[in-house]
């Protein structure tokens, strides 16, 4: 496979859409977590970790829309861009819900004076999220063809 396959052109091979889903990710993820800390330590003062959680999701949800649909997936089932971001946000609840689970999991088991939890939370649930989120939209929203590993 051409490293230009890889990063540019429009495709319906899983393989490169996750390769470039890594990236989108890694972008999304720094807004998420940026946006995290800086609610959790400094807005907040070391408080209401599922808070700050859900308001950098929605910062991270945006930034990956944003990209993957320019980027990544080509072309979706759904005609309307509000309809496709409403079915992309949707996917994300569910991401959501296991970032604001597993945070809230950690926050019980593993809560402590120097709020470590935050940052394993974070971790887990962001790994989780990433393979749920790419899956489910590669599938709902955007497979409009079988997946026969050609570029297209």
């Amino acid at each position: 496979m051409k490293i230009k396959e890889m990063l540019a052109g429009k495709t319906d091979n899983t393989f490169i859409q996750f390769f470039r889903y890594i990236f989108v990710g890694g972008v999304a993820t720094v807004v998420d977590w940026g946006s995290s800390a800086l609610l959790f330590y400094v807005v907040f003062g070391g408080k209401y970790a599922v808070a700050a959680n859900v308001i950098s999701f929605v910062l991270g949800l945006v930034t990956n829309f944003l990209i993957s649909t320019v980027w990544v997936f080509n072309g979706s089932k759904v005609k309307s861009k509000l309809a496709e971001f409403a079915g992309f946000a949707a996917i994300g609840v569910v991401g959501l819900l296991i970032t604001a689970g597993v945070t809230s999991l950690f926050d019980y088991l593993l809560a402590d004076t120097t709020s470590l939890y935050q940052l394993i939370a974070k971790v887990a649930s962001t790994a989780i999220s990433f393979f749920w989120n790419f899956f489910a939209r590669k599938y709902l929203l955007y497979n409009n063809k079988s997946d026969d590993g050609e570029n297209n």
